[in-house]
């Protein structure tokens, strides 16, 4: 496995984080809670959409998109920015270890099961969508 697959699996993994604490935040929408508990919740969801953001920009970069479409993609005007912004985890992504990227694709059969649980019509067909990415 190579770390832009590793990277794709994380960024896999910060999305059902992701679907999962919104669909939490939705569930709650009437159930009495502070104004803080549900700026909490609020600031949790951004904080793992960024997160989500930041491990596809990794996998990008190590799969060779240049910054400047990046930058397009992401509604900034400056890849030079950009590619500051990112450069150093890039470099510690392409420097993992082996055992570290193996590690990582353990996860790949319970991303996809968790996508199986929760797939609807209109998703993507698929029974193994992450650990499809084991095999490029």
């Amino acid at each position: 496995m190579t770390p832009e697959i590793l990277a794709r699996i994380t960024a896999a993994r910060a999305a059902r984080d992701l679907s999962d604490l919104a669909r939490q935040v939705v569930g709650a929408s009437a159930t009495p809670a502070t104004p803080a508990d549900r700026l909490i919740a609020a600031r949790r969801l951004r904080q793992l959409a960024n997160a989500l953001v930041d491990y596809t920009v990794v996998a990008e970069a190590l799969s060779g998109t240049s910054w400047e479409s990046m930058a397009a993609a992401l509604s900034r005007h400056d890849a030079a920015t950009l590619q500051g912004e990112y450069e150093d985890s890039v470099e510690d992504w392409a420097a993992l270890d082996a055992g570290v990227l193996d590690e990582g694709a353990q996860s790949a059969p319970d991303l996809d099961a968790w996508y199986l649980r929760h797939r609807e019509d209109a998703d993507p067909a698929g029974e193994t969508p992450v650990s499809d990415l084991l095999d490029r």
